[in-house]
C-alpha cells in the first residue's frame, strides 16, 4: 500500500464538477481581478470566521506583511519596534516582520503542542515591543485568555499567523477572529487551498481593512489616485472561486481531519514516539498537520517509507539558524532546536481511507 503525504488530486477531483463550473463561468465573464467572485467569496469568508472584513490578498506571506505595513501607515508600528513571535514557526512569520523593517523577538515553544508558549512572553517584552504574532502551528489553535490579558496590560496588538489553521477554535471563536487581525493562506495544500497561490486578512477594525485593502493595491482606494507606497498583492478571480467553492464543505472536511488525529492519538502505542496530546476542552484543532516527535527520526522515517508511508519534516532549520538570518545565528533557542531534530509529520486529510488510517498506525507500531 503507497500511501501519499497529501493526495492533492483527489482532495480537488472531489469537487471537479463544481469548480469546472465556476472556473468557466470566471473565464466567459472576462473579469478575472477585484470582480464579483472575490467579493463573494470575502463575504463568505467573513461570515464563515465570525468578523466584520476579510481582503483577498496573493498570499499568505502578503497577508501577514499588509497586516503591519497597515499598522506603519496607521502611526501604530515604526521602523526598529519589535514583535514577538514564536523561534517554532514556518520562515514566513519572521519574514513579514523584517520585511517591514521590524525586529522578531524570536520566544520559544511548548513541548506540549509545539505553539508559542505564553507563560514566557512577559519575560521578552520591552518598551519597544508592539505586538505578539501568535501563529496556529499545524492548526493548533495558539490562544489563551491569558495571551488577551499580556495584549490589554502591555498595549500590544494581537496578530493571527493563520495559514495553517483555518477553521479552529478556543471557546467557539474561530481563530482569525480572536486577535486585532489575523493572516490566511490558501496554498493547495492548506486545509483550505486554492488551486495555486492566494491568501486572506480578517479583522474587525475598519480603519484597518480599508488601509490594507488599499496597500494591497498599490495603495490606491481609487484608480491612479495612490495614498500609499503599496504593493501589488490582489487574490485573483478564479481562486476565488475555487475557494468559495471549498469553503463550505471545510468544516466537514476538518472534521474528518479530527477523527483521524483522534484515532492516531489513541491507537498508536510506541515508546520510541511522542504523539501529541488531546485538545482541551475550549480548543477545536483542524490537524492541518499531524506532527509526532521521535529521537530516531531518521530511522523511523526510513521504516514508513519502506512500508509505503509518506512523510515530511516541519520544519528541520528554525528560522533563527537560516543562513538569511545570520544576525540570529548566534541565538540560542534549546526546545525549538530540539523539535527541529525529532518532528515528523504523518499523512493526514479528509480524503484518507479507514484502511489507509490503519495501515499508519499499524506500521508505527510495528517500529
Amino acid at each position: 500500500m503507497e500511501i501519499k503525504f497529501l493526495d492533492l488530486q483527489k482532495i480537488n477531483l472531489e469537487h471537479q464538477n463544481e469548480i469546472e463550473k465556476h472556473l468557466t463561468d470566471v473565464f466567459r465573464s472576462g473579469w478575472y481581478l477585484l470582480g464579483e467572485r472575490t467579493k463573494t467569496f470575502e463575504e463568505n469568508l467573513s461570515k464563515y470566521i465570525g468578523v466584520k472584513h476579510s481582503i483577498g490578498v496573493a498570499n499568505g506571506l502578503d497577508a501577514l506583511r499588509l497586516i503591519i505595513k497597515a499598522y506603519k501607515e496607521l502611526g501604530v508600528f515604526s521602523d526598529g519596534d519589535e514583535i514577538i513571535v514564536p523561534a517554532n514557526t514556518y520562515i514566513a512569520s519572521v519574514l513579514a516582520i523584517t520585511d517591514n523593517n521590524l525586529t522578531p523577538i524570536l520566544v520559544e515553544p511548548s513541548l506540549a503542542d509545539f505553539n508559542l508558549d505564553i507563560d514566557k512572553i512577559e519575560a521578552a517584552i520591552s518598551e519597544k515591543t508592539k505586538a505578539v504574532m501568535t501563529v496556529h502551528l499545524y492548526g493548533q489553535t495558539a490562544y489563551h485568555e491569558k495571551l488577551k490579558e499580556i495584549a490589554l496590560k502591555h498595549g500590544l496588538k494581537i496578530i493571527e499567523d493563520n495559514a495553517q489553521a483555518i477553521g479552529a477554535e478556543f471557546n467557539g471563536v474561530k481563530t482569525g477572529n480572536l486577535g486585532d487581525a489575523a493572516g490566511f493562506s490558501f496554498y493547495p495544500g492548506k486545509n483550505l487551498g486554492a488551486l495555486g497561490d492566494g491568501g486572506a486578512v480578517t479583522t474587525n477594525d475598519d480603519v484597518l481593512a480599508a488601509t490594507i485593502r488599499a496597500l494591497a493595491n498599490y495603495g490606491s482606494n481609487k484608480k491612479y489616485e495612490n495614498a500609499y507606497k503599496g504593493l501589488n498583492s490582489r487574490l485573483d478571480e478564479l481562486q476565488a472561486a475555487i475557494l468559495d467553492v471549498k469553503l463550505s464543505y471545510l468544516d466537514k472536511d476538518n472534521e474528518k481531519r479530527r477523527t483521524i488525529a483522534k484515532r492516531y492519538i489513541t491507537e498508536i502505542k510506541n515508546d520510541k514516539i511522542i504523539l501529541p496530546s488531546l485538545p482541551e476542552n475550549d480548543l477545536r484543532h483542524v490537524y492541518h498537520l499531524f506532527v509526532i516527535r521521535t529521537a530516531k527520526r531518521t530511522e523511523l522515517q526510513k521504516f514508513l517509507s519502506d512500508n509505503g508511508v509518506h512523510s515530511i519534516i516541519h520544519y528541520p532549520i528554525p528560522p533563527h539558524q537560516q543562513e538569511c538570518y545570520k544576525e540570529l545565528n548566534h541565538l540560542s533557542f534549546p526546545i525549538t532546536e530540539q523539535l527541529s531534530q525529532e518532528v515528523l509529520s504523518l499523512p493526514i486529510s479528509q480524503v484518507m481511507t479507514p484502511e489507509e488510517v490503519d495501515h499508519v498506525i499499524e506500521t508505527l507500531n510495528q517500529f
